[in-house]
């Protein structure tokens, strides 16, 4: 198994780490191998999964050390990270600030995802730190997100949008899929 996988999630300074699997801006879906560890295009009926809309609006990746279990409503997957800065490079390992989550149901299944911005300032696109700051200052950040992911996967028109909670929520929810 890969040691990505199961780096600390947390750093010592309380912030969190993440996994980039797919850098903003493409369109073909990535995801570690649990096994190998290698970054591999996800496949669909053996297939590889091109998103056939706008590319990823944010650089999407995973938190180490956890996995939402499928016995508790969970996919069975590391838990999600959305990272909003500028396009991260496939494997690039980020620490950042949780300031939202966006819960969704995917396949009936929970697919919570932690919005976060990078914890090096000089590395941020928006100037919002917590909850609060993104739904006051980019509302639109939020509407974008949710549609992107209830439209960029036609084959699969389960998904269901549940609600955005604050950074705490997103904290919790990190904490409840912790391995």
């Amino acid at each position: 198994m890969s040691n990505l996988l199961y780096i600390k999630s947390q750093t010592n300074t309380g912030n969190y780490r993440a996994i980039i699997e797919i850098p903003a801006g493409t369109n073909r879906k990535t995801e570690i191998n649990k096994e190998t560890g290698a970054f591999e295009v996800s496949l669909r009926n053996g297939n590889p999964r091109i998103i056939d809309f706008l590319g990823y609006p944010v650089n999407y990746g995973f938190i180490p050390s956890t996995a939402m279990d499928k016995l508790r409503g969970g996919d069975g997957d590391p838990l999600d990270a959305l990272i909003i800065c500028e396009s991260l490079s496939l494997g690039s390992l980020i620490e950042f600030i949780p300031i939202a989550l966006l819960r969704l149901k995917d396949s009936n299944e929970l697919d919570s995802k932690i919005i976060g911005v990078p914890a090096n300032p000089e590395l941020r696109t928006i100037c919002a730190t917590n909850f609060a700051e993104l739904k006051t200052l980019y509302p639109a950040i939020m509407e974008i997100l949710v549609k992107w992911f209830l439209n960029y996967d036609k084959q699969n028109d389960t998904t269901e949008f549940i609600a955005w909670d604050d950074e705490f929520k997103a904290i919790n929810e990190i904490e409840k899929w912790r391995i």
